[in-house]
């Protein structure tokens, strides 16, 4: 028996988030790893999903136990901002310094190269976030793991 309110009527308009899988998290970390093995170097490599949360996660043995949080949110960061952590010193740019204090004293936000985010079809629906190398390195390894999820 349906809803009295829904006899007859048009169907409500549904929302869709789409968001990133588990697969392609973890597609996504190796893909990280991987790329530091490739390069020498130990880190940690965070993958999550459009809201923040935590989805994939791997740590090489060597890395810094520092570099655990900060990978999580340089991908925490970018998956809320929608924007890439090397950006934000040039999106912040045109507004006072008092904002750009304010900005950059918010919990979580990293504001250094190694996040970035994930979109689909324009839609953002997750990050990666690495750290343990030097800030190049970092971003090398979080485009290699994005990279693993555009080629799939």
């Amino acid at each position: 028996m349906e809803p009295p309110n829904m006899k007859g009527a048009a169907q409500p308009v549904g929302i869709v988030q789409r968001n990133i899988s588990r697969h392609a998290a973890l597609r996504m970390a190796i893909a990280a790893v991987d790329e530091a093995e490739r390069l020498g170097v130990h880190v940690n490599a965070a993958v999550v999903d459009r809201h923040g949360t935590l989805m994939a996660f791997l740590r090489m043995p060597d890395s810094s136990l520092f570099s655990v949080q900060t990978a999580m949110d340089k991908a925490y960061s970018a998956a809320s901002a929608r924007l890439a952590t090397s950006r934000w010193v040039e999106a912040l740019s045109g507004y006072p310094e008092i904002v750009q204090q304010n900005i950059l004293q918010r919990p979580r936000l990293v504001v250094f190269g190694g996040g970035i985010p994930v979109a689909l079809d324009g839609e953002v629906i997750g990050a990666i976030g690495v750290s343990g190398g030097s800030v190049e390195e970092d971003e090398q390894c979080a485009a290699a793991g994005l990279q693993a999820v555009i080629e799939a």
